[in-house]
């Protein structure tokens, strides 16, 4: 069994209507190298699927394939075995209008023409809850020679670069509910998280000799300054519009990730802390580093 052929029908995660149309489709099917499309992602410089990397180049090659300007599509399904694929195309706007449209609970047949197609990769990165009605239960489709292992989700029982930025994707979602546990004013690292930890106690060190986070935090903040000065791969820092004049940030960089709003605070995440979400309340420098940070951000268009 080598890699789908056709891209035969959209179904979208979750939608019951789009899930009838992918048992049709897979009843009427002739061979097993139809894909039946279960959802999509964009891979752009300003939105991709941060379980590939820090930035959007990083992601690029995660995937085998270069950065792109206008970015890539990808699209996860099942080929009539139930093997999982990923179709990598070069369509931005089609998986756009198919992803704003199911977001929307509107039904949207995502059918890429074969001719965008840049790359076909078994597996899937990204965890996809739905499968297609009426094919074998999702699995890697066998190896064959020169094919690269099947790209796979975090493992969600780890603490990694991958479940760290995840980790720090979920605190801008839910954005509201993080900030109200800090209260008014947070109580978290003040003054961008030195020299005072949330204790008062100098260097907010562990209790046995080894430093704490928050002197990793200053680090972390220093790193972010020197991306002011000289500004990170494409996509390393990321602006979204967060109501108001407010935009949320996402930055990261190797071993941490920060989640943050122009008119706000911040929170850090550390792969050497595992599932700590850390604050970092509004001092006097945080608004100035923030104000930048969104100045080379790049944005959604």
């Amino acid at each position: 069994m080598g890699e789908p052929e056709s891209v035969t029908n959209g179904v979208t995660a979750g939608s019951g209507a789009a899930a009838d149309n992918a048992a049709d489709d897979a009843d009427d099917a002739d061979d097993a190298d139809s894909l039946f499309v279960l959802t999509a992602a964009l891979l752009t410089p300003a939105r991709f699927p941060t379980v590939l990397g820090d930035d959007y180049p990083e992601s690029c090659a995660a995937l085998g394939i270069g950065p792109r300007t206008d970015g890539y599509g990808l699209v996860f399904g099942q080929d009539g075995t139930g093997a999982r694929w990923t179709v990598v195309i070069d369509d931005v706007s089609l998986v756009a209008v198919a992803i704003a449209s199911w977001d929307c609970g509107m039904e949207y047949d995502l059918s890429p023409d074969e001719r965008s197609v840049i790359r076909v990769l078994p597996g899937w990165p990204l965890a996809v809850a739905t499968s297609a009605p009426g094919l074998p239960a999702p699995h890697d489709p066998a190896p064959e020679e020169d094919s690269p292992p099947p790209l796979t989700p975090p493992d969600g029982t780890a603490w990694g670069p991958a479940q760290r930025r995840l980790g720090a994707d979920l605190v801008a979602l839910q954005w509201a509910e993080w900030r109200a546990r800090m209260g008014g004013d947070g109580e978290g690292a003040e003054n961008e998280a030195g020299p005072e930890g949330p204790s008062g106690a100098e260097g907010a060190g562990t209790g046995d000799g080894s430093p704490g986070p928050y002197r990793t935090v200053r680090q972390v903040l220093e790193e972010l300054a020197g991306y002011v000065e000289k500004p990170p791969p494409v996509g390393r820092v990321r602006s979204a519009f967060g109501g108001g004049e407010a935009h949320v940030l996402r930055a990261d960089g190797p071993g941490w990730s920060l989640v943050a709003r122009t008119d706000d605070m911040a929170f850090v995440l550390l792969d050497d802390a595992p599932h700590e979400v850390l604050p970092v309340t509004r001092g006097p420098r945080l608004p100035a580093l923030l104000t930048a940070l969104d100045a080379l951000a790049v944005r959604p268009g």
